[in-house]
């Protein structure tokens, strides 16, 4: 069974890898930089899950007083299919919810098909609205 617990700095070139194996990390985005902007704000929503000790997923969620976020969910290719995603989602799921979170949302890539099938499997369904985004700061 996959244990849950918050991100710590060791766990940074394990949760690395991890999202560049699953290709969550853009030439845009430092992910070490990203690691480093979470932890100053709600760390506590950092989480990894680890088998035997290892981490093999990762999530960062959010709350801002209006909407919940979740952003990084990814599992290692070697423990996909086992339930862990599901896990760490209904995990966020409840601690945003603890926080009076009325909504959560996300943002997936349009060719991200299988994470598009998983989110919706969720119950997650597509905003009728449109991404927009202004970088304030170049990584």
């Amino acid at each position: 069974m996959m244990n849950i617990r918050p991100f710590q700095a060791a766990d940074e070139p394990v949760v690395v890898a991890l999202w560049e194996e699953c290709k969550l990390t853009r030439p845009w985005n430092d992910p070490r930089k990203d690691i480093a902007r979470k932890l100053a704000v709600q760390p506590e929503l950092f989480l990894v899950g680890t088998l035997d000790g290892a981490v093999v997923a990762s999530v960062m969620a959010g709350y801002e007083g209006h909407r919940g976020w979740v952003n990084y969910l990814a599992v290692g290719a070697r423990f996909r299919g086992q339930g862990h995603a599901r896990t760490l989602m209904q995990h966020v799921e409840a601690e945003l919810l603890k926080r009076g979170c009325p909504k959560v949302s996300l943002l997936v890539r349009n060719s991200n098909r299988d994470a598009l099938d998983f989110y919706r499997h969720l119950g997650y369904a597509q905003d009728e609205a449109v991404s927009l985004g202004k970088r304030l700061i170049a990584d």
